[in-house]
């Protein structure tokens, strides 16, 4: 597939979401309720008895636009200790990779519950961690508060039976790991700016790759750095000396794992886009360096944002982030073509995230949305900071139980295959639609997701079977199968978008008495009849018997 003409047909359907001329004001006639920011509602649907549009959905299955890795979920465990504080709160609580009770029923099942749950290690302290092996380096306690440190603390450790145990977990519950390494090793900071320099020094990362072996410890792959490219945030590298140090890495990788098939891969540079710093890093690496682009997204700004509730119902707020996603693709598509891209780091709103948003049911809006977008823009996996920990965590900091979007991402990885399809309909972009070919099932998925808090979508689907899309003259013809279609209705309980609990088709998930994940079972219904999406509701739909070629 020419991967820009995906791009552009990407950019053909939601331009006229992107750069609209239609007003701000006749969209929220169109979908959300302008005094109503808070989407909530009395009923927790229709706020208007009348208020229901008809919509086509077409989704073109001839061919797929692009495709994700098979663990394109993925959640994060950060190195925060308990005194990570900001805006007077401090959320991490005992849910640092250092202190975790990784001895909880529940974490191991909201893992096990994945099958291949993706899990980066990593975060803004990993550039201060030192791997507690071999023979040079002396002890550092747990971070500490320093004000003259990286982000507030000073250096921390990483003991060998800490790693032994965090692997043991990973083990029993089916976990594809990716490891963030220590980038500023042996480095040092200049003395007018945040700039470091030197070359890493590889000896504390081959000590640790040696004792990982010898365990039997299974790494997918190893990412370098977190946070340093371009301006960086506490630290930062310089594009050419980065391409070394990740060079060097690549050797390391490549000698101590000879054998192809189980060789981790290496990732970087796991930060925010900066077309220059990039490209210039592309281009001094050479091919077949690094095999995943990572890269950074907090696109809500910080948590403390009293406007972060309306941000993640606004359309039009959502789609600015698309911009970066093209970029980053044109960037890769020119320079590194061999590595697919990543987001390495996405909790939406930085600094923990928003203590009245980030956990609950309305912060699906941004990231089911994200989920749609960035896989459509090619990328192999996206990585959820945190799966606990912050306000954001997929699961509880406390009680570790699942907060609403770690239903929603559990959902996508059960329902939503690697190949995308392009999905796009003519009316209100508070609507939104994302399909897939289904996951170890014929058909195709959808994720139909409704930001309106008063109008409810009567959806349907349309199959447009058309080989070129210069042939759009010709009728796509609504599909009516004879097999019955699964539908996943997520709300909110009792209507309100804050609330940390959600309902799978009028029942509230919660964890049954044996602390297991629940059943999720689909209701089944007729596919001559229309898919009815509520505002304020996300939908998944599978349709087993869609005649979509690509899905093949």
């Amino acid at each position: 597939m020419d991967f820009i003409f995906g791009l552009e047909l990407y950019y053909g359907l939601w331009g006229p979401y992107i750069d609209s001329s239609l007003s701000v004001g006749l969209a929220h006639n169109l979908g959300r309720d302008i005094n109503g920011g808070s989407g909530n509602s009395d009923s927790g649907g229709q706020s208007g008895g009348d208020a229901a549009e008809d919509v086509r959905v077409t989704v073109r299955g001839v061919t797929s636009v692009a495709k994700t890795d098979d663990t394109f979920i993925c959640a994060t465990l950060d190195w925060w200790p308990s005194t990570k504080c900001d805006y007077g709160q401090c959320p991490w609580g005992q849910a640092g990779i250092l202190n975790l009770d990784l001895n909880n029923k529940i974490l191991a099942n909201a893992i096990r519950a994945f099958g291949n749950l993706r899990i980066r290690i990593g975060g803004s302290l990993q550039d201060q961690v030192v791997y507690q092996v071999g023979h040079a380096v002396k002890k550092f306690p747990h971070f500490k508060r320093n004000d003259t440190g990286l982000f507030g603390f000073t250096r921390g450790s990483l003991p060998m039976h800490r790693w032994n145990q965090l692997n043991k977990l990973f083990n029993q519950t089916g976990v594809k790991l990716t490891f963030g390494l220590n980038a500023l090793f042996g480095k040092h900071k200049s003395s007018d700016s945040d700039l470091w320099l030197g070359n890493w020094n590889p000896k504390n990362a081959r000590d640790l790759m040696e004792y990982t072996i010898f365990q039997g410890h299974k790494i997918d792959s190893y990412e370098l750095g977190n946070e340093l490219c371009a301006s960086g945030v506490s630290a930062r590298l310089d594009a050419v000396q980065y391409s070394k140090d990740i060079i060097v890495l690549k050797k390391l990788v490549d000698k101590l794992y000879p054998d192809p098939k189980t060789r981790p891969a290496v990732l970087g540079p796991a930060g925010f886009y900066d077309q220059q710093w990039f490209n210039t890093f592309f281009e001094a690496t050479g091919p077949n360096v690094i095999q995943g682009v990572t890269h950074h997204i907090y696109n809500l700004g910080p948590g403390v944002d009293k406007t972060l509730i309306d941000k993640v119902q606004d359309p039009y707020f959502l789609d600015q982030v698309a911009q970066t996603y093209r970029d980053l693709s044109v960037s890769i598509n020119e320079f590194a073509p061999w590595a697919g891209p990543w987001v390495g780091e996405s909790g939406g709103a930085f600094n923990s995230g928003g203590k009245d948003v980030s956990h609950t049911f309305a912060n699906g809006f941004w990231y089911l949305d994200q989920l749609g977008m960035t896989s459509t823009f090619n990328h192999k996996v996206f990585c959820r900071q945190a799966l606990i920990g912050g306000n954001y965590g997929l699961l509880n900091t406390t009680s570790f139980i699942p907060n609403p979007d770690y239903y929603g991402a559990l959902l996508w990885h059960r329902l939503m295959g690697k190949e995308v399809l392009v999905t796009t309909h003519d009316t209100t972009p508070y609507l939104r639609a994302y399909s897939h070919c289904s996951r170890n099932k014929p058909g195709i998925s959808l994720l139909l997701i409704n930001m309106s808090n008063q109008t409810t979508f009567s959806v349907t689907v349309e199959n447009d079977d058309n080989l070129y899309p210069s042939s759009r003259k010709l009728k796509n013809y609504i599909y009516g199968g004879t097999e019955k279609r699964e539908e996943y209705h997520l709300t909110p309980k009792d209507g309100n978008i804050q609330s940390d609990v959600v309902l799978l088709n009028g029942t509230p998930l919660k964890l049954t008495s044996s602390l297991d994940i629940p059943e999720m079972k689909p209701i089944y219904v007729d596919s001559s009849s229309p898919i009815t999406i509520a505002p304020d509701s996300f939908v998944y739909v599978t349709i087993k018997d869609f005649k979509a070629p690509a899905c093949a």
